[in-house]
């Protein structure tokens, strides 16, 4: 059964007069940071003061709640205009076709030596566009596109569909990892591993092992965890997105799971005529390697997300929601920021404000960093660096000695 969520954060065992006097002077601090330095918002976050970007993030109770960081962030960002992101989707769209149309027209025009550099140029590029895309479907999930349900419901099903991936049952489990984030016994995805599980604290615990452990990550993790629950939190029976009798859904979700597997078969089929008209080649250079590219960049900046040194993980007896939301990192992907919507660097606050549009999360990012404090993770480390360091070093999580009851668990490798 799963645990409820709570939205409280304050400390108990603190007088009521500490912690208003605590949040008086977080909002007023907020105030003149964002007036005096942020202006309307910058586009990007700053670099963390504190150079050791290894320094762990605080695991006491937040002296702030939620409703704290809602008054800081400006009113206008919680709005949702239809008119603004529809000009996003018709944007990627656009260069989504831009891309298929130098793809399909040109390159094989170009002598083979070159065809061949430029095909993985473009598996890349495309791939960047398709990531896109489908991360404006994830925004479609979290009804932060516009203000109708029903039409974020329907554009999000096309959407991802068109990218393989099962829209609403991706919608339910992650909405449970939103509710979940960071908890061991609950959350949906990318559930740590225990000292005890000696595949990975021994065997694959060295170079080699993190080598394959990459490979597997980038290239299969994407459809294995949709198919096989890989990476996601063990149930009783038999789990997938696919199966709507998993224990994944409750029963009000069922029948709209049915509906993503029949949005899968529609676009599988229509692959398939292609294929047939185009040649399987054709289909793959065009469409299967860029879904490939896509498919890895979900991946490696999902992991990136939720695996830091720094921050913790919680059992049920210290685990609540708004600590648990801020057990994620913020990152600089450099333009990869602005094809992927903010994602990768305005992750923090999305865990804690889904319904945000993604045009509108680094100014709200930047409005509620003074609040946040210390609470708050930013690692500007080059992405790749980031990605290999935490390969090495995120690979089990325990207690610190001595605090074996604590319900605090710290990434060790």
């Amino acid at each position: 059964m799963k645990s409820s969520v709570s939205f409280g954060g304050v400390n108990p065992q603190r007088g009521r007069d500490e912690v208003t006097q605590q949040r008086s002077k977080l909002l007023l601090e907020a105030y003149f940071f964002v007036n005096n330095k942020m202006g309307a918002g910058g586009r990007m976050n700053d670099a963390t003061t504190d150079k050791n970007v290894l320094k762990r993030v605080p695991t006491e109770k937040t002296p702030f709640e939620i409703s704290d960081l809602k008054k800081a962030i400006p009113p206008h960002c919680f709005k949702r205009p239809l008119t603004t992101s529809s000009y996003y989707l018709f944007r990627d769209i656009c260069i989504c076709y831009t891309f298929y149309h130098l793809g399909s027209n040109y390159i094989p025009l170009l002598p083979k030596p070159l065809a061949y550099i430029a095909w993985p140029i473009y598996w890349f590029c495309q791939g960047s566009s398709f990531m896109g895309i489908w991360s404006i479907g994830h925004d479609l999930g979290h009804h932060s596109f516009s203000e109708y349900q029903w039409l974020d419901d329907a554009l999000g099903f096309v959407v991802h569909s068109t990218f393989l991936t099962p829209y609403f049952s991706f919608k339910y489990s992650h909405r449970s990892h939103h509710a979940h984030t960071n908890s061991m016994e609950y959350d949906e995805v990318w559930i740590p591993k225990r000292k005890a599980d000696t595949l990975y604290s021994e065997v694959l615990n060295n170079p080699l092992g993190n080598l394959f452990m990459t490979f597997v990550r980038l290239l299969l993790s994407f459809p294995m965890y949709f198919t096989f629950n890989i990476h996601g939190r063990p149930y009783d029976g038999f789990v997938s997105h696919f199966y709507p009798q998993s224990p994944l859904f409750n029963d009000s979700e069922r029948k709209l799971v049915w509906l993503s597997d029949a949005g899968m078969i529609a676009a599988f089929y229509a692959l398939y005529k292609v294929a047939e008209t185009t040649g399987a080649a054709w289909l793959f250079c065009i469409y299967g390697a860029p879904l490939l590219v896509m498919n890895a960049h979900f991946i490696f900046f999902t992991f990136l997300h939720h695996s830091h040194p720094s921050l913790a993980h919680y059992d049920s007896r210290e685990w609540d929601w708004i600590r648990g939301a801020l057990s994620t990192v913020d990152r600089n992907y450099g333009i990869l920021n602005t094809v992927f919507h903010d994602v990768t660097c305005a992750h923090v606050v999305h865990h804690l404000i889904s319904t945000i549009p993604h045009y509108h999360t680094v100014e709200a990012t930047n409005a509620i960093k003074p609040i946040l404090g210390d609470y708050y993770k930013y690692d500007d480390t080059p992405i790749l660096k980031a990605f290999w360091r935490e390969t090495k070093e995120c690979i089990f999580v325990e207690p610190d000695e001595g605090a074996e009851n604590s319900g605090v668990y710290w990434f060790r490798r």
